[in-house]
């Protein structure tokens, strides 16, 4: 399934793969990576908080800034399995993790099968990338929050997203 007229980079339309998921959805499961050749399963994941931070590249400035914010915030709320996801290598994403110090998030890559992007909706086709977004997981596995960001270049709405995580561990 292919989805327009919701993603841009800069004005310019780009084509989503997958569904639209929306609160209230099972999560879907997915693979992905952990590091290089050692695979991830999210079935490890069942019954956990999660908050799935998508960002296209850790190696660009929304990004950094994005994914170092929710480091920030995980130093401050407990029972979170706290998620970041793009399709960086393994590599990529272990480098800018030792670079930044960053040691309580989740890395994972979903740069060969695209499995996570295309079962969340997320995979941007004309650039093999993740769309910036965030989602928010619950103990019963359900989606309780969902964040597309509709402009590539632009940064989530932090507040909105955490304030819905923190009424999901009230």
């Amino acid at each position: 399934m292919e989805r327009t007229g919701k993603y841009s980079l800069k004005g310019t339309p780009l084509t989503l793969v997958g569904p639209e998921l929306k609160a209230g959805d099972a999560a879907p499961e997915f693979t992905a990576f952990a590091g290089l050749g050692k695979a991830f399963d999210s079935r490890e994941l069942k019954g956990k908080v999660r908050f799935f931070n998508v960002v296209p590249s850790v190696d660009t400035g929304i990004c950094d800034a994005q994914t170092k914010r929710f480091s920030e915030e995980a130093n401050k709320l407990a029972g979170v399995d706290w998620i970041t996801i793009s399709c960086d290598t393994p590599m990529a994403l272990n480098r800018w993790c030792s670079a930044g110090q960053i040691t309580n998030l989740r890395m994972l890559s979903d740069f060969r099968d695209h499995d996570f992007g295309v079962k969340y909706g997320v995979y941007v086709k004309e650039q093999g990338l993740l769309a910036r977004s965030l989602f928010v997981v619950g103990k019963d596995d359900k989606i309780a929050y969902v964040q597309l960001v509709a402009e590539m270049a632009s940064h989530p709405d932090y507040d909105t997203a955490l304030a819905a995580l923190k009424r999901l561990l009230a």
